[in-house]
């Protein structure tokens, strides 16, 4: 395959953030040049009714998402529609612009097919986000994800994220309730039953002023214990969400190939990739059957083959998200999945 034979070594060469910027300039430009846009969607996209799928209200033209934190600031959603999507999440965005934290905070685990980062949801701010989302393909399933800015206490976190809320509410389809990054100080401590339940109550309220209310989501931490599980299911029915993602990345460093002074080197951060593939399914599935199978989930985490999308849709997971598999495995990684899926479907 081309990308990994020739574009991926070249991109390793980078640091993980240059790459990361380089490549999409390059993808800016390449699809300005006309007549690329349906060029790529030939040789990228797959559209089969088999594939479709209606979640949460909202029909997806395929189960494959491309998770949040790749298009952060909702600059390329456009772009990468073009490469097979079935839906495509922005954020994680704050209120505020925000730098996030000091450089370096992306590295690779090449042996481990994983990522580390501790970005710090770094981005340009909610309003630069809807402006661009204006533009955007009327085909083209969004996502916003939301949080908090750093510097805001916890006690006045629910204003961070009904400001994002209502900034979003007529440029995406549905909403991620991110408090599950451990890259932010204390926000996981937004997970607690209690304030959890007031903030998601909060949303929901607001979204109901609304002529149409839109799918709200949360997004959970794949480190909390089944008795945190066990209060996420009953927050979920008290609150009425429509859905969860499981799930986010991951604080722990066990089973890494990577040698244990190069971990160490790298410092804190949120891990992804394939080590986390086995505990987001776990997550999924202890979810699912809590929840029942017809309760919404979108599964995250590891997805590094075809082969680990149909296993989180089969532990209960009605749409899937790939973000370092993606990194790792190129641009027809969801073509890929895809067709594995209309193989195992027919």
């Amino acid at each position: 395959m081309l990308y990994k034979r020739l574009f991926r070594p070249l991109l390793f060469n980078l640091s993980a953030e240059k790459a990361h910027h380089f490549t999409f300039s390059l993808l800016k430009f390449t699809l300005s040049i006309p007549l690329m846009k349906p060029l790529f969607r030939s040789v990228y996209q797959l559209t089969s009714k088999s594939l479709e799928r209606e979640v949460f209200g909202i029909k997806f033209p395929n189960p494959v998402g491309l998770a949040a934190g790749f298009d952060k600031d909702a600059k390329l959603f456009n772009e990468l529609s073009t490469l097979g999507f079935g839906f495509i999440e922005i954020g994680t965005l704050t209120p505020k612009a925000q730098e996030g934290n000091p450089k370096p905070r992306l590295f690779r685990l090449k042996e481990d097919r994983a990522l580390i980062n501790r970005m710090g949801f770094n981005n340009e701010g909610v309003k630069a986000a809807v402006g661009r989302l204006k533009k955007r393909d009327p085909q083209l399933i969004i996502g916003g994800n939301i949080g908090k800015n750093k510097v805001t206490p916890n006690e006045h976190a629910i204003n961070d994220y009904l400001i994002c809320f209502n900034e979003l509410f007529d440029v995406v389809d549905y909403f991620v309730v991110n408090v599950s990054s451990p890259n932010t100080p204390n926000l996981r401590e937004l997970q607690e039953k209690e304030p959890l339940k007031e903030l998601l109550n909060t949303l929901k309220q607001e979204s109901s002023k609304r002529e149409k209310e839109k799918p709200i989501l949360l997004k959970i931490a794949p480190d909390l214990t089944n008795e945190q599980l066990d209060d996420i299911i009953e927050i979920t029915r008290e609150t009425k969400i429509n859905g969860l993602i499981a799930t986010n990345t991951t604080i722990s460093r066990e089973g890494l190939q990577t040698p244990k002074t190069e971990i160490d080197r790298i410092g804190a951060g949120g891990l992804s990739g394939e080590p986390l593939k086995d505990r987001s399914t776990e997550v999924i599935s202890y979810l699912s059957k809590g929840l029942g199978k017809e309760f919404p989930i979108i599964g995250v985490g590891g997805i590094n083959s075809p082969e680990d999308a149909r296993e989180k849709l089969e532990a209960g997971a009605s749409l899937v998200q790939v973000y370092t598999g993606f990194i790792y495995e190129g641009p027809s990684f969801v073509k890929r999945i895809n067709k594995d899926l209309l193989k195992h479907n027919s």
